[in-house]
């Protein structure tokens, strides 16, 4: 049986939430990995594939799959051992649905405002605005933390993985004050802790953090 094939970049936070998931259920993927900022997603090719352009994208068989977090839904129900990251009881899978969204919607959507003109407009700048616009979500996080180690409560979900890698790959444009946000703190400590999230996440974090900041500064000195 072959594996399931998944086009991503270690730079996409939605493609790491991807990751974090299969690592979690022990699942092996076929990585074929996309270059973005080269274009690689925008080829005839890929085009055929997903008219969306988008990463990560799954193909399992004859199954295309893509948005991040109907992959990562995807692939627990049909090769996870239990449903533990997806449950299958249906108020618990709503609580888990609801904070995919506020990643897909408002998380993620917010590391684009930010990041995107910067990485391809040739924005000189990281305005305040939208920096204290993706801070806003911080306290979502934070209130869902409040009393539960996760973000939808006692149980690691897929939820923490795609939450986890988007805001890892903002933290430092959009800084987390320990002293507002501690839950939201220990939530990343606790995540970090699993054995695979150094290679999965944490290293592809730093990496789109360390090209913003250069794409950053060729920006500023373009525009002198």
């Amino acid at each position: 049986m072959s594996k399931p094939v998944l086009y991503y970049a270690t730079l996409s936070p939605p493609s790491r939430g991807v990751l974090l998931t299969a690592k979690a259920i022990g699942l092996e993927l076929d990585l074929k990995p996309i270059n973005l900022l080269a274009g690689e997603h925008l080829t005839e090719e890929f085009l055929k594939m997903n008219p969306q352009h988008t990463i990560p994208t799954l193909v399992d068989g004859d199954v295309i799959i893509t948005d991040s977090h109907a992959i990562s839904a995807y692939i627990v129900d049909k090769y996870a051992k239990s449903d533990s990251l997806y449950p299958k009881d249906l108020g618990k899978r709503a609580t888990v649905n609801s904070r995919l969204h506020l990643d897909s919607g408002h998380l993620f959507a917010r590391l684009r405002f930010l990041y995107e003109p910067v990485l391809y407009k040739g924005s000189p700048d990281c305005p305040m605005d939208k920096i204290a616009y993706m801070q806003v979500c911080y306290d979502i996080l934070e209130g869902f933390l409040k009393n539960s180690p996760y973000l939808c409560g006692s149980e690691l979900t897929i939820a923490d993985f795609s939450c986890v890698s988007t805001v890892t790959s903002v933290n430092e444009a959009a800084k987390i004050d320990p002293s507002k946000y501690p839950n939201l703190v220990a939530w990343i400590d606790r995540l970090s802790e699993l054995p695979y999230y150094e290679e999965v996440n944490n290293q592809g974090a730093l990496e789109l953090k360390e090209i913003f900041k250069q794409k950053l500064a060729e920006n500023k000195a373009n525009r002198k």
